[in-house]
């Protein structure tokens, strides 16, 4: 008998760090917070703690080394099969570092979460600290996260949702960049489901 977990969609989650996005996806996706499920787990490098968690939550993941598999289109080409072959439905880049080439298959059905409110602090060389940092150093009042539809360019996609995270005066990137995870805790779930409601 199926339960309500083998029902929900399937997700393929691309890593390259710690996996604390990844975790979260796979606790609200067993608690029944999210209506969603972990199906994949690709990883660019080996010997990352999101590879453990994954294994803890009973996923094999896939670690498609970015080096040593030619980079972009031979990574791509592996993974995304990977993808397909685990009845994967939207792909979620949960502190994924590289540019994914999606194939015409996957072309919104992917997505990613940034440190920032796009368009602003977004591009290639924008990821964790430095986001936060540059953020901190232009003065603004306000900051947050974007999960945002993945396309051929770094952090253009369509926006799908955002989170606002105050910028309080003594902070520094810790601290900011603390209270923007927090942020996206909430949010990267919530538009996982605002995708597959249409």
């Amino acid at each position: 008998m199926s339960t309500r977990t083998d029902r929900a969609p399937a997700l393929a989650v691309f890593v390259s760090g710690s996996g604390r996005s990844l975790a979260n996806l796979l606790e609200r996706a067993r608690d029944g917070r999210m209506r969603a499920r972990v199906a994949a787990v690709i990883a660019d490098r080996p010997g990352i703690r999101a590879l453990d968690i994954a294994r803890e939550h009973g996923i094999e993941p896939l670690v498609v080394d970015w080096k040593a598999c030619g980079g972009e289109g031979p990574f791509a080409a592996q993974a995304l099969a990977h993808a397909e072959h685990s009845g994967a439905e939207l792909l979620v880049l949960a502190g994924f570092l590289r540019k994914l080439r999606l194939t015409e298959r996957w072309r919104g059905r992917a997505i990613n979460i940034h440190p920032a409110l796009l368009p602003a602090f977004g591009g290639k060389g924008f990821y964790g600290d430095r986001v936060h940092a540059a953020v901190l150093a232009s003065g603004d009042a306000e900051t947050g996260c974007t999960v945002h539809y993945v396309d051929d360019d770094y952090d253009k996609g369509p926006i799908l949702l955002q989170r606002r995270v105050p910028v309080h005066s003594g902070d520094d990137v810790h601290a900011l960049a603390s209270r923007v995870f927090e942020a996206e805790l909430e949010a990267l779930p919530a538009a996982i489901e605002r995708h597959f409601a249409g």
